[in-house]
């Protein structure tokens, strides 16, 4: 995937790089942190392999490193949708680094590169109902909660999960950077 980097005040957006790779697994591998996501718990293997395909034109993740310490403490999912002018984006962060407004912060960011260089009509995340932080991001960054679908995702063996699903639209997106028109 072609990304340019971003800062904001504690992080860095960046491309994903296969050096990556232990750090993907210190989070990837912690059950807490995968409980919610449909590849689960990766091990040393599918951590390298996910790191070397995030790193290549078909990446559809970006990592999150926090400036202070140069430590890569999450990625985000990012990556066209199958309509025009769609993206579709998501959060993983490590345990430590969870409750602290990373994902709000680089959440934000994201969005503002989406909607403003990317000029997209249209934002969406998805998450499992059980998954409270993860909603609350998604409607801290503004977007609404447009679907609740039952039983939709595959997980395993007799297992299917809920899944909410979210949007935002450009002119959505314009509004939440606009300040209020004075009376």
């Amino acid at each position: 995937m072609d990304f340019s980097e971003i800062e904001t005040v504690r992080l860095r957006l960046r491309a994903i790089v296969a050096s990556d790779w232990p750090a993907i697994f210190t989070y990837m591998s912690d059950p807490r942190v995968t409980a919610f996501l449909p590849q689960g718990r990766l091990d040393e293997e599918a951590s390298r392999d996910f790191a070397l395909k995030h790193s290549s034109d078909e990446g559809e993740a970006i990592a999150i490193v926090e400036k202070k310490s140069g430590q890569m403490i999450g990625h985000m999912p990012f990556h066209r949708w199958f309509a025009p002018e769609t993206y579709e984006i998501g959060w993983a962060f490590s345990r430590a680094h969870q409750g602290k407004g990373y994902a709000t912060e680089a959440g934000r960011a994201l969005l503002a590169h989406v909607f403003e260089t990317l000029m997209a009509h249209r934002v969406i995340a998805t998450c499992q109902p059980e998954n409270v932080a993860s909603w609350r991001v998604a409607e801290k960054l503004g977007l609404r909660r447009e679907a609740h679908f039952r039983a939709a995702l595959y997980r395993a063996p007799g297992v299917w999960w809920d899944e909410f699903f979210y949007a935002l639209l450009a002119e959505e997106y314009a509004a939440l950077r606009s300040p209020p028109a004075r009376v």
